[in-house]
C-alpha cells in the first residue's frame, strides 16, 4: 500500500484544511448532501456546457439499468476526450445527487467523458425491474460497466476507463474493480470516498449514533419500498406494519424472504470488502476516507491489506462524504476524485 503524500505535486488529504467553523463531522455530512448543494451541482455541470443523455444499459439477465452520459467536447483536449468515467452514487442517491453532479463537472472540465449509473431502483427506476435492489448485486453492475465501456469507448482507441463511487457507491466501484479482469474491463483507475467496508460494523455504527442518521435512510428506504410494491404487488406483498420496522429488522425481513442469502449475516459478508478482501486489486485504486466518519469506522481502514498499487487517505476531518471546505460549499471529495483519475490516466498514456 502506498501513500500519495510521498509525491508532494499530488493532491492529498493533508491538503484538505476546512476552516474551523466546518470542523464538525455532523455539520458536514450534513452539508455534503444539503439542497444547496444540490443547487451548486446543477449550475457546476450546466457552466460545462455539456450535452447529457439517457440510455438503458443491459444488466445481464434481462435486468435494465439507466444512466446519463455526459461529454463536453469544448472542454475536450484536441486529440479526443482524456477517458471515460464511470460514477456510482451512494445507498438511496441516484445520477443527480450533490456529489454526482459535482464531480462530473469536475471531470468534464479536465477533459472527460462521464457516465453516471442509477443502481436498481434507484433515481425513479423502480419500474425497470421486478426484483428489489440490494448491496450484493454487483454482477448487474458489471455486466452494466461492460455495456457502457462497449458503447462509448471506439473499437481500438486505446481510451482509458476509469471508475469512481461514494459510499456504497464505493463499495460497488472496488469490487467492479476486483472483478474487472475476469469480466474483460480494462480499468485504468478506480477512487473510493468513504466506501463501505464491512456493512455489520457500519450497521452497528448507524444504531449507536446520532438517530439522525438511520432515521433518513429508513424514510428514504421505506418510500422506495412502497414504489416497487405499488408497481409490482404480485412479488413484493411486505405490508406497512414490515415497512415501519427500524432498519436492522427490515433488512433482515427482507433479506430472509426476498434473497437467497438466508441469514442477514451472509447477506452483510456478501458485499463486505473489509480485511484483505481487497488484496487482489489488479486496477490501480485510491480510497479516501475520514477518522471522523459518523457511519464508517475508521478502525476498518485501518486494518485493510491492499496491493502497492492502491493508496489509502485518512483525513482527520470531513464527515462521511462531506469534505466542504469553505461558505461556497466547494468539495475537496469531487476535486480529489478528478484529480486522481487524471493523473492515473496521464501516467497510464506515458
Amino acid at each position: 500500500m502506498q501513500t500519495a503524500a510521498a509525491n508532494p505535486a499530488i493532491l492529498t488529504s493533508a491538503d484538505y484544511r476546512p476552516p474551523r467553523w466546518l470542523s464538525n463531522a455532523h455539520l458536514q455530512t450534513a452539508l455534503g448532501s444539503s439542497g444547496l448543494r444540490r443547487r451548486r451541482g446543477e449550475r457546476d455541470l450546466l457552466a460545462t456546457g455539456a450535452t447529457t443523455t439517457e440510455h438503458l444499459v443491459d444488466g445481464g439477465d434481462g435486468i435494465r439499468l439507466l444512466g446519463l452520459h455526459s461529454v463536453a467536447p469544448a472542454l475536450a483536449p484536441a486529440s479526443g476526450p482524456r477517458g471515460l468515467a464511470l460514477l456510482l452514487h451512494g445507498w438511496e442517491g441516484s445520477v443527480d445527487s450533490s456529489y454526482m453532479r459535482l464531480t462530473a463537472a469536475q471531470l468534464l472540465s479536465r477533459g472527460f467523458e462521464v457516465f453516471r449509473l442509477n443502481f436498481r431502483d434507484h433515481g425513479g427506476t423502480h419500474h425497470l425491474n421486478e426484483e428489489i435492489f440490494h448491496s450484493c448485486r454487483i454482477d448487474e453492475v458489471v455486466h452494466a460497466a461492460c455495456d457502457v465501456a462497449a458503447r462509448f469507448v471506439p473499437r481500438g482507441s486505446g481510451l482509458p476507463v476509469v471508475v469512481a463511487g461514494y459510499s456504497l457507491g464505493g463499495n460497488f466501484a472496488l469490487r467492479l474493480a476486483l472483478r474487472a479482469p475476469a469480466a474483460g474491463l480494462s480499468l485504468a483507475h478506480v477512487a473510493a470516498v468513504c466506501p463501505v467496508l464491512d456493512p455489520a460494523r457500519t450497521m452497528d455504527a448507524m444504531e449507536r449514533g446520532l438517530p439522525v442518521y438511520a432515521w433518513h435512510f429508513e424514510q428514504k428506504w421505506r418510500r422506495s419500498l412502497q414504489r416497487k410494491r405499488a408497481l409490482f404487488p404480485q412479488l413484493h406483498d411486505f405490508d406497512d406494519r414490515v415497512l415501519g420496522q427500524r432498519m436492522r429488522a427490515l433488512t433482515r425481513w427482507l433479506v430472509e424472504r426476498q434473497t437467497d442469502f438466508g441469514t442477514l449475516e451472509r447477506y452483510f459478508d456478501g458485499y463486505a470488502i473489509a480485511g484483505d478482501r481487497l488484496a487482489a486489486l489488479q486496477p490501480t485504486a485510491s480510497i479516501l476516507t475520514a477518522a471522523d466518519d459518523p457511519v464508517i469506522p475508521v478502525d476498518d481502514f485501518h486494518a485493510l491489506k491492499l496491493p502497492a498499487s492502491a493508496t489509502l487517505e485518512v483525513s482527520p476531518r470531513g464527515g462521511h462524504c462531506g469534505f466542504i471546505e469553505n461558505a461556497r460549499l466547494d468539495g475537496f471529495a469531487e476535486r480529489w476524485i478528478a484529480q486522481r483519475l487524471a493523473d492515473a490516466v496521464s501516467l497510464s498514456r506515458r
